[in-house]
């Protein structure tokens, strides 16, 4: 079973995003619409999918599933989800682990209103909080930090007559780490967004009715216009009435996770007034500036790397070849039992074009080095296919601290950069020259004053109880 999760490792990506969660309120056929936004923001997740959707009796209805979200919906089963309201779930493994069991939207049932629940992120001290809602008698369904937030909610018994938002309001307050919540009542969603600006939360408007999403690109598909972000410590309302804000925290920052630019979203989204396009391709710009190489092309991995290739052959006046090709209908995890195998597995997955890069000084630009698999398997390819030389830059910083907001690099272990410097991590990937873009180039890229860099320079914005001593024990 060990070998098996190493080669999915080796096979797939290098990072996973944690989750991507979409709602909708006052739009027909709400749960079809949910569908395609959730189709936008697979890439946050490929592990399973739900949506629950309020039907026109005022009742919420659940389907999920693991997979992808075409292989958990298909038409009968979303004509089963009816009305005008629906939130969904694309998720991939953080806290609590895989199984039908984690995967969200999480639905409870309660004699003062059902309610469903979903959530992009990472609660921080979520082992405090189960212990002490467990001691007070609470039952878990199942093993995911998002669950937490439903038994606070419901945990307060004194003030059964008062409206729900003062228990959300108390129920985030006790919540540390990163989050973008959603709560569906029979009437109303609730949009939430943690206080340090961690994650990030949209809102759209679509005919007479709003939509909120992870990220800005599920508005597209819809047709939907943006309206605004969800601020740090803010809970909107969305119902009859519009939408309502209302602070549960007056403690605001905006450090956004700098890997959401770098890695996870999709180049034609905007995060908090950013375009991630224009901000990778700036972060080329900058990389060159910072690591200028003598070399005939540049390269970029696909996909997430591209735009910052772009960038650092504008630069360098280098021309941009598309010398990798990513065969994007291959599996999502391909496992085969040897190793013979298992290079031909990464081959039929990225490919390098000979004629393009053969005899060439090849200047690779990839958006980050996590365990540093897939740069020594990429630099291999290329000199197999006759590049002279491989010069490797990296458009973010040597990723030295595990994340612990619902990024899944929660040991020092497993970080090539926390185990060697630069000089052994490029023997390690076998290039001839390595640089990586400085911290304080991230944040000039997106003209921003606050981000989160913490796997970068190990300054996190929120405590982290027990998280980081038990990376450290992992590590011992």
């Amino acid at each position: 079973m060990k070998e098996m999760k190493e080669m999915e490792k080796i096979n797939d990506r290098e990072l996973h995003e944690e989750c991507g969660v979409f709602g909708i309120y006052g739009v027909p056929d709400a749960a079809s619409l949910t569908y395609y936004g959730l189709h936008a923001l697979q890439h946050r997740g490929q592990e399973g999918a739900g949506i629950v959707a309020v039907g026109d009796d005022g009742r919420l209805r659940r389907i999920k599933g693991c997979g992808l979200v075409t292989e958990v919906f298909d038409e009968s089963k979303l004509a089963t989800l009816g009305g005008r309201m629906a939130i969904g779930h694309v998720r991939y493994t953080t806290t609590g682990g895989g199984g039908i069991e984690n995967v969200q939207p999480f639905l409870f049932r309660h004699n003062t209103g059902d309610f469903a629940l979903a959530h992009n992120g990472n609660i921080v001290n979520s082992d405090l909080l189960r212990e002490y809602l467990e001691n007070k008698g609470s039952l878990f369904q199942s093993t995911s930090d998002s669950e937490i937030l439903a038994h606070l909610i419901k945990k307060e018994t004194r003030y059964h007559d008062r409206p729900r938002i003062y228990s959300i309001i108390d129920a985030l307050n006790m919540l540390e780490g990163a989050f973008a919540f959603l709560i569906m009542t029979a009437n109303r969603i609730y949009a939430c967004r943690d206080k340090y600006g961690l994650r990030p939360l949209s809102i759209g408007r679509l005919g007479g009715g709003w939509v909120v999403s992870s990220e800005t690109c599920a508005f597209d598909v819809l047709g939907a216009e943006f309206v605004r972000d969800v601020e740090p410590g803010e809970i909107v309302t969305i119902d009859h009435q519009g939408i309502r804000s209302r602070d549960y925290s007056m403690y605001k920052r905006h450090e956004m996770c700098a890997m959401e630019y770098i890695y996870f979203a999709r180049p034609d989204s905007d995060i908090e007034g950013c375009n991630v396009h224009a901000y990778r391709k700036e972060s080329g710009r900058l990389l060159y500036r910072q690591a200028p190489v003598d070399a005939d092309i540049v390269v970029g991995v696909p996909d997430s790397s591209l735009s910052a290739a772009m960038g650092y052959a504008e630069a360098s006046g280098l021309p941009y070849e598309m010398g990798l090709i990513k065969n994007k209908y291959i599996g999502r995890t391909f496992i085969q039992p040897s190793q013979e195998l298992r290079e031909k597995g990464v081959r039929m997955k990225l490919s390098a074009v000979r004629t393009i890069v053969r005899g060439k000084r090849v200047v690779l630009v990839d958006d980050s080095i996590v365990r540093g698999t897939t740069s020594r398997r990429i630099v291999a390819m290329l000199r197999e296919a006759g590049a002279t030389e491989v010069h490797v830059r990296i458009a973010s910083p040597p990723m030295t601290n595990p994340c612990f907001y619902g990024v899944d690099t929660s040991t020092y272990e497993e970080l090539i950069s926390a185990r060697k410097d630069r000089e052994g991590v490029r023997e390690e990937i076998g290039a001839d020259s390595l640089e990586f873009l400085a911290p304080e180039a991230l944040l000039e890229a997106g003209c921003r004053s606050e981000l989160c860099m913490a796997c970068f320079t190990g300054r996190y914005p929120t405590a982290l109880y027990s998280a980081k001593e038990a990376a450290n024990k992992d590590n011992k």
